[in-house]
């Protein structure tokens, strides 16, 4: 299973701005040169974080974008479901489209269906302020200056 480029991207944009300091403002221009991700991209992405109201978009010169809550309360199994919208694994996964002879009888199904729960499971034991406990280490990686 591989998670699409946009829930990736959007993680990282969750990360980058949990990284950063209390109350600062991240620019989609300095996550975009940060991840050499296409500014017109990151743009989609953060206007959905925005309407899932995980950020919060500030207008103007000195605008940017900050979290709009805290990342502790940020599942990372939940969020990959909200991002992602098809985990059709197999084709026998899909009722509607599967032409599978063997599906009554097999077991991969039951065996990937199983594994992906595992999966999720693992990711909801996991939010966005576990992935950035290390904040300083990942400032340093990606360039975020502390303000003095």
């Amino acid at each position: 299973m591989q998670l699409k480029k946009y829930t990736d991207y959007a993680l990282r944009v969750l990360i980058y701005c949990a990284s950063q300091e209390k109350g600062k403002l991240s620019s989609i221009s300095d996550i975009s040169d940060t991840f050499n991700i296409s500014e017109h991209h990151l743009r989609k992405i953060v206007f959905n974080l925005t309407k899932m109201e995980l950020l919060e978009s500030i207008r103007g010169r000195n605008g940017g974008i900050h979290l709009a809550k805290p990342p502790s309360e940020m599942n990372v199994g939940i969020l990959v479901r909200q991002l992602e919208n098809d985990f059709t694994l197999l084709e026998c996964f899909d009722k509607d489209t599967n032409h599978c002879i063997i599906s009554p009888a097999c077991k991969l199904k039951h065996t990937l269906g199983k594994a992906m729960h595992a999966f999720f499971k693992v990711l909801e034991e996991y939010t966005i302020e576990d992935l950035v406990v290390n904040r300083e280490e990942l400032r340093a990686m990606m360039g975020i200056q502390l303000q003095h």
